[in-house]
């Protein structure tokens, strides 16, 4: 897996809006915030379209992220938010001109569908972590978030162990063991998505990482248990499962806890599982290196990224 070039003072960021719209404000709070963090910035078309409940139309998604990785100016890619609509952009990438150009690229939700064609296609690392309207536009932003996503895309050193918020639900072990393996996933409803196309995850050997948002218990249950049918969490090295927000249950008074679906259907896979990782669609969030090595201690109920994603100096 190739490495991507650090992020440096000055870098001229290209803006995207690969999924759902976004407003002209939060647009214009979004351009302050990167230049805040002492960047320019370069705004795709598609960051002041709409279309439905998608960024204007596929084709004009797909040619900002073709045009911007083909720019050798622009240094790095930051989506303004996920939402719908990136399951359509697939067969308009040009693989071959983003293969040729690697760079830094950022988000995560809808994004997963991107980050896994990234990866696996173009054979470099991407970077799961928050995006600009979404994330760092919220005064929570400053502090953990933003300093990990900084130390993420600039230092060539690995991330090391990954350490919760303050506040965050404490990481533990739900099968014990250890393993190492490239960080592979995102949101386990895209995942689950692209099974049966030719961009579907590869798990082999990998540390496959799932989270979710605004699912009820039952549709959690049949995804995780589609990944299993199709041999994903068989094949991966061991399974790291982060923030799962805003999940509700069809029937209150029948249903199960979210605990309740991990220990039926991942844990009997055997693979060193960890539970609450800080990655998704929480309040903060850890950005993490996809396509980097990382360990994961199920005993322990510890990640840590052995890996840089990006280069050295």
């Amino acid at each position: 897996m190739r490495k991507v070039r650090p992020l440096a003072d000055g870098d001229l960021i290209g803006l995207v809006a690969p999924s759902s719209p976004s407003t002209g404000e939060a647009v214009e709070g979004a351009i302050r915030a990167v230049e805040k963090m002492g960047f320019s910035v370069r705004l795709g078309r598609s960051c002041h379209a709409a279309l439905g409940y998608m960024a204007g139309p596929e084709e004009l998604r797909a040619a900002d992220l073709n045009a911007f990785f083909a720019d050798d100016a622009v240094k790095a890619i930051f989506c303004l938010r996920g939402g719908d609509g990136a399951i359509r952009l697939p067969p308009l990438i040009d693989m071959a001109v983003v293969a040729a150009h690697p760079k830094i690229f950022l988000g995560y939700s809808d994004i997963t569908i991107l980050h896994l064609m990234f990866t696996q296609k173009g054979g470099f690392c991407t970077f799961h972590g928050p995006m600009v309207v979404t994330d760092f536009l919220r005064k929570t932003f400053a502090g953990y978030e933003e300093d990990c996503l900084l130390k993420a895309l600039s230092d060539s050193r690995p991330l090391g162990e990954i350490v919760p918020f303050e506040g965050a639900p404490a990481m533990e072990g739900l099968v014990g063991g250890c393993a190492e393996g490239e960080l592979t996933g995102g949101n386990l409803a895209l995942v689950c998505s692209l099974l049966g196309t030719p961009w579907e995850i590869d798990t082999r050997g990998k540390v496959l990482l799932l989270e979710d948002t605004d699912e009820p218990v039952y549709r959690i249950d049949r995804m995780l248990s589609q990944l299993r049918l199709a041999g994903k969490l068989e094949d991966a090295a061991a399974v790291v499962l982060g923030q799962f927000t805003n999940i509700t249950a069809k029937d209150p008074k029948r249903t199960f806890r979210l605990e309740e679906i991990f220990e039926a259907v991942v844990a009997p896979v055997g693979k060193p599982t960890v539970l609450n990782a800080p990655f998704g669609h929480g309040t903060k969030k850890a950005t993490l290196p996809l396509g980097a090595r990382a360990a994961v201690d199920g005993s322990r109920g510890t990640v840590t990224v052995i890996e840089s994603a990006v280069e050295g100096a």
